[in-house]
């Protein structure tokens, strides 16, 4: 197996494997979580009184996979380019099929607000011009395998066109950017730390594009939250991210909280996800974010067997075609 493809397995399940370790620990505070279950070190299932996760099965993903796979399965499927009607109308899909089934694991605030939006004949440029909580970073880890974010602004271009029908702000593409910056700079050959500095380079101009809206700078609030971690013990770190970078929905919590975990696991994946199972709030997403960037940094080889198998038999989930289909996109890109 050659190094991109390594990585680039390595960004899908890493994304699936920090998911589903915060699939039962999601919107639950670190307090309830130490609580429960001290700490958490390998899938649980979700708790019965858990409104989201109740009754999932340990291991099981949640709508930051899903969503990433219906991104990536565009992205193949149409030539590298995300129509925005095709987007809206695919995540729609997949709310109905989830509710057919009785999940409780839905669309996220912004992503329901803009489709509500189209579907009542709102424009797709302009539905998503509030929205600024983190479900385009959570699905955008496809875009960062399939283009390297070198030169800047055509990688730009692809992660704006993935965020336009639900988080078309500046906020929205911002966080996006930074998450699929930082992982295809680890597909190209980066390690951590420069998954930062793309992350934090891309995320700046990213600000730049789409609708203003209130609220921190995401390139700052990542460069922050990693320093606030440095050299600090495990359990003070984890209470640093949840006191003062956050873990909510927002952007400018769980993205750069993200980053901080992995800071703080020094880029090891299995390490930065559990961190993030631990921290509660919207911690699937968190560790989603954390675990792509990580195993694209690291590799498929550096996560667990036993967490893949487990993850590939509870969900029913191959993500090596859509890995191949990926980098054959990079590939046409680099030519």
């Amino acid at each position: 197996m050659n190094h991109q493809h390594d990585r680039a397995l390595g960004a899908l399940y890493g994304l699936a494997m920090g998911d589903a370790l915060g699939m039962p620990t999601q919107i639950m505070s670190r307090r309830s979580i130490v609580a429960r279950f001290g700490t958490v070190t390998d899938f649980e299932p979700g708790p019965e009184d858990n409104p989201v996760s109740a009754g999932m099965p340990a291991g099981s993903v949640t709508d930051d996979t899903d969503q990433a796979v219906i991104v990536g399965r565009l992205l193949t499927g149409s030539g590298g380019r995300i129509e925005p009607l095709r987007l809206a109308h695919e995540l729609l899909e997949w709310e109905r099929a989830m509710k057919a089934k009785g999940s409780f694991d839905l669309l996220g605030p912004s992503t329901k607000a803009a489709l509500e939006a189209v579907s009542a004949g709102v424009p797709p440029e302009e539905a998503g011009k509030a929205g600024a909580t983190n479900g385009a970073a959570m699905r955008i880890t496809p875009v960062g395998v399939a283009f390297p974010d070198t030169p800047l602004e055509p990688f730009l271009d692809r992660v704006a066109e993935a965020c336009q029908v639900t988080h078309d702000t500046t906020i929205g593409i911002a966080s996006a950017a930074a998450v699929a910056a930082a992982v295809s700079r680890g597909i190209g050959g980066g390690n951590l730390e420069d998954a930062f500095g793309a992350a934090i380079t891309a995320a700046a101009a990213g600000a730049e594009r789409g609708h203003w809206v209130a609220g921190a700078d995401i390139a700052a609030r990542i460069g922050w939250a990693v320093d606030l971690v440095r050299a600090t013990p495990e359990r003070e770190a984890l209470d640093r991210v949840c006191d003062l970078v956050g873990t909510s929905v927002a952007s400018q919590e769980s993205v750069p909280a993200a980053f901080a975990v992995l800071a703080l696991a020094e880029g090891e994946p299995w390490r930065a996800c559990l961190l993030a199972a631990n921290l509660g709030g919207d911690c699937d997403t968190i560790g989603a974010i954390a675990g792509a960037i990580a195993g694209a940094v690291s590799g498929a080889s550096a996560l667990p067997d036993d967490a893949l198998a487990t993850l590939r038999s509870v969900n029913d989930l191959d993500l090596e075609p859509l890995a191949k289909a990926l980098l054959a996109l990079r590939a046409d890109t680099a030519e």
